[in-house]
């Protein structure tokens, strides 16, 4: 577990600035309790995703992988989020769904993809 611990904890640093960032924007208080509340149906399904991803791809499982441990984790952090949001009755609007999903893809692929390239790039300048 110790070498996927960089990846899960960029992971959660990003969840909880996409919480900050929605707090932020609309003008409401960036307190831990505040933020912990907006943050943490996402970082549920962020847990959830982690746990079948390593369970799916349990032989081959890379943290790092843009594909499919990326997608599944903006998938499951995404759509877990949400239901569990609903079911708390916090809100789920369809502008912030878009939002969420736009922002979330970003942040747990993007980050991904631009390691891959960082380390393709300097990989071959060796």
């Amino acid at each position: 577990m110790r070498k996927y611990a960089p990846a899960l904890i960029v992971d959660v640093v990003l969840v909880v600035v996409f919480a900050a960032l929605g707090r932020s924007s609309h003008d409401e208080a960036l307190d831990i309790v505040g933020l912990a509340g907006t943050a943490w149906p996402f970082l549920g399904g962020l847990t959830a995703g982690w746990f079948l991803t390593a369970w799916l791809y349990r032989d081959k499982f890379d943290a790092r992988a843009a594909v499919p441990t990326g997608v599944l984790l903006w998938l499951s952090t995404l759509v877990i989020g949400m239901v569990l949001r609903a079911v708390t009755g916090q809100g789920t609007a369809g502008a912030f769904i878009v939002v969420a999903t736009v922002f979330l893809g970003l942040f747990l692929v993007g980050w991904r993809l631009i390691a891959r390239v960082v380390t393709r790039r300097n990989a071959h300048s060796r």
